[in-house]
């Protein structure tokens, strides 16, 4: 019925202020800015050697290293989740994912067609943290990167299952999302197979058979690095939309440079609360697609009651 509203969010610096890894510093006493210039010189350091590193997974790798040398024990993906819990949303958040989604679902007008508002988080972040952390229970589906924490051994398909290590640790990489492969999400969610996993997002589906329309899904994301998912949901008929943090010149300059070149359609601070111009504005172009599915709709309806004109 192509009635759903699919509002699809970044989650760090889009839903909270600061990247989710820094409770995991935290409890190992890790200091993150070391941490991340690490990760910044493998790329070059590998080169040197002859290797080829993927920029977007290499933090991945780093974890598990540090993981697997003790310097952060017992980091698993129970333990990632319970420090999900400790994540500070935007203020708003996530509150507001429950109020545009009633506002749109109790409708009179929307609710005689079934509209519905379905969020989803796609981030290069990790999963688990994601779902262990206060935004959870608001979403219909999360992409992010996944961990394993006890590989399967060679010839384990003949053998009997055995139970995992008492205390794992995260071992190698099971998913990762870039700021590339996030438009897979998007095709996904576009054609339905988070929701109808026989469906192949490479399969061919025609535009009006498709579970969410482009133009009934709104992105919102924060930085340069969501370019290609802020171009595929606006080229199609989507609407975009980029936050930036109070009181930071610099993301207000960046957004401001994503509006400029056609990214995207509007900018605003990070504030989810009734009355800012971020919360209004997400809730008009929600009001505007589900008044467009309505309006679709009842011409539907009316050319299959009256059927096409004939002469007389």
């Amino acid at each position: 019925m192509q009635n759903v509203i699919a509002v699809i969010w970044d989650f760090d610096k889009t839903l909270i202020p600061e990247y989710m890894q820094k409770p995991i510093f935290e409890q190992y006493g890790v200091d993150g800015r070391v941490f991340w210039s690490e990760v910044d010189g493998l790329e070059e350091r590998y080169h040197e050697q002859g290797i080829t590193v993927f920029r977007d997974i290499a933090y991945l790798n780093h974890l598990i290293t540090y993981a697997q040398t003790g310097i952060m024990p017992n980091l698993n993906n129970r333990m990632l989740a319970k420090l999900g819990r400790k994540l500070v949303f935007y203020s708003g958040m996530p509150d507001f994912m429950a109020e545009l989604k009633r506002s749109i679902e109790q409708h009179p007008d929307f609710k005689r067609y079934e509209i519905s508002v379905e969020h989803y988080i796609v981030s290069n972040g990790l999963a688990a943290m994601i779902r262990g952390s206060a935004v959870s229970g608001y979403v219909d589906g999360i992409w992010g990167c996944e961990f394993i924490e006890n590989p399967l051994p060679p010839g384990y398909l003949q053998q009997s299952p055995s139970g995992d290590a008492p205390d794992p640790v995260i071992s190698q990489i099971a998913y990762a999302i870039d700021n590339t492969t996030k438009t897979r999400a998007i095709f996904e969610i576009n054609k339905g197979t988070n929701k109808w996993p026989l469906i192949n997002v490479n399969a061919s589906i025609a535009p009006a058979k498709r579970r969410v329309p482009f133009q009934n899904m709104i992105y919102v994301a924060d930085g340069p690095s969501d370019v290609p998912v802020f171009s595929l949901v606006k080229e199609r008929g989507g609407k975009t939309y980029a936050v930036y943090r109070s009181g930071s010149a610099q993301e207000l300059q960046q957004v401001d440079t994503l509006l400029r070149n056609g990214r995207v359609d509007a900018y605003g601070e990070a504030n989810y609360e009734s009355g800012t111009q971020t919360y209004m504005w997400l809730m008009l172009q929600a009001e505007k697609v589900a008044q467009r599915i309505v309006e679709a709709r009842e011409i539907a309806v009316k050319t299959i009651v009256f059927g096409p004109p004939v002469h007389l």
